[in-house]
């Protein structure tokens, strides 16, 4: 007997749409392996469509006062709240996350920072006005884009969508807005909370594969293109974007080292990059996989290491127990069990390496050891419940295997020595850099990497900013 399944629609201009041409994909719950959900194949009628309703929306949303757009933001921010188990049970049958690590992991952060973007609203910076030129005044005008078309990855479906909305439309931005093709259905829900607190248009959902996120970064109407995802795709929305000059805000992959020096806390180091490279099936571009432990404690670090994977437990979102849930979909199962079957002779698998059961994409927790700085899984991305370890001699050397890679968005280093922990947050060359910790994150402080993790900020001031123009202005004192 099969079920019906559940009929997801993009919202466009304030109501709820089929795509245009009656396309549709079904959608899958990654802990069952079973589809639960259709949601639209948009095509070029969708994002025309999309693109005209925000691009019509965008002059009164623009000229709102900061305060109308923060009484909006907050008025969003109470009602994530409100509704939270309607978006923690779409966000789990997207990604089959542990339901209670949804709800404490996401739920709060994610209206933190809605609060705080509707804060920032009220923040604009701007250098004082002033005489520069004898008999001229000028000043700066901090205004927003225009419309943003914004491509939200599948790992973290509402929190990314939180990061690209809340900073565009506090500034006074309007959104057409992605999500993956995989995880749609939190997004949605969104749609339906937003949609009944802000002017129609301001904010439109647009579901879809890559063809759809294609069709909107080159589509003429948005100023801006935002993406979270994989470095090739950042690099063709970058080619793209370029043929009319757009805006481009890249977060892309991450390959985060972990420095682990011989006067480290050993349990305490381990525990935390245990947490830190399991949490969400080690699906973040700054999971901590990436372990380079001093040669004096190398042989003790895998051990603890391979003891505590083993004693970490994966499984269906309403086991209270488990750590993390499963892999997004079917290629993201065979890409970590890729790495993995093509491991050189050198490696050894110390925990792990296997999947988890036959319903489902999951994985088990992975430690690597034994492996070399030009292999394979330490110069690409796993994107999985996967953490593999080297063996380092002194400083400069851990600074240079830290850095020997293309990524370049997060990092850590574990030491009680504070100089070298100033050294090493000098050295490493990513965007943030954590001491004695891995993974925190606060809205108040920027997070964006360098090289091919792209460039562009989310959360902090700085994020703001980059959904902002700067304009000059100056007048005459004579007139």
């Amino acid at each position: 007997m099969s079920t019906e399944l559940r009929r997801l629609r993009n919202y466009i201009d304030g109501e709820f749409r089929d795509a245009a041409d009656g396309r549709t994909t079904e959608v899958v719950n990654p802990a069952t392996g079973e589809a639960y959900a259709t949601a639209p194949l948009s095509g070029q009628a969708d994002v025309d469509a999309a693109m005209a309703a925000a691009a019509a929306a965008f002059p009164a949303w623009r000229d709102t006062t900061p305060a109308e757009r923060q009484k909006a933001l907050l008025k969003i921010a109470d009602a994530f709240e409100e509704r939270a188990e309607e978006l923690i049970a779409a966000e789990v049958e997207n990604t089959g996350k542990p339901i209670g690590l949804t709800r404490s992991e996401e739920i709060p952060p994610m209206v933190d920072q809605i609060r705080f973007f509707a804060g920032a609203a009220r923040m604009l910076e701007g250098r004082g006005a002033g005489e520069y030129m004898e008999g001229l005044t000028s000043f700066v005008r901090r205004e927003p884009i225009g419309v943003c078309a914004q491509v939200a990855p599948w790992n973290y479906p509402m929190m990314m969508a939180v990061w690209k909305f809340a900073p565009a439309l506090a500034a006074g931005n309007t959104v057409v807005l992605k999500p993956s093709d995989t995880t749609p259905a939190s997004t949605a829900l969104m749609a339906d909370i937003i949609g009944s607190i802000v002017p129609k248009g301001v904010f439109n959902v647009v579901c879809g594969d890559r063809d759809t996120g294609r069709l909107m970064v080159e589509h003429a109407t948005p100023a801006m293109a935002s993406i979270t995802g994989s470095v090739r795709a950042g690099m063709s929305v970058a080619e793209s974007a370029a043929k009319d000059l757009k805006r481009v805000h890249l977060e892309l992959g991450g390959k985060a080292p972990v420095v682990v020096f011989e006067d480290s806390d050993i349990p305490k180091a381990v525990e935390g990059i245990s947490e830190a490279g399991y949490f969400n099936a080690g699906q973040d571009c700054t999971a901590a996989t990436r372990v380079l432990v001093h040669e004096s404690v190398h042989d003790e670090f895998v051990s603890a290491l391979a003891k505590a994977a083993s004693e970490i437990k994966t499984g269906q979102p309403d086991d209270e127990d488990v750590a993390y849930g499963p892999l997004n979909n079917p290629n993201q199962l065979k890409q970590v069990s890729g790495f993995i079957e093509r491991l050189p002779a050198h490696a050894k698998v110390e925990a792990g390496g296997h999947r988890v059961g036959d319903k489902g994409y999951f994985y088990a927790p992975t430690v690597v050891s034994g492996l070399k700085q030009d292999d394979e899984i330490i110069q690409q991305e796993v994107f999985g419940p996967v953490i593999t370890v080297q063996s380092f001699r002194d400083e400069d050397q851990a600074v240079e295997w830290a850095n020997g890679v293309e990524y370049a968005l997060a990092s850590s280093v574990w030491t009680k020595d504070h100089g070298r922990a100033m050294r090493m947050s000098k050295k490493l060359d990513f965007g943030c850099v954590w001491i004695n910790t891995h993974i925190p994150l606060v809205a108040e402080m920027p997070h964006g990497g360098f090289k091919k993790s792209g460039y562009g900020k989310d959360l902090s001031g700085y994020g703001f900013d980059d959904y902002t123009r700067i304009k000059h202005v100056m007048t005459s004192l004579d007139a």
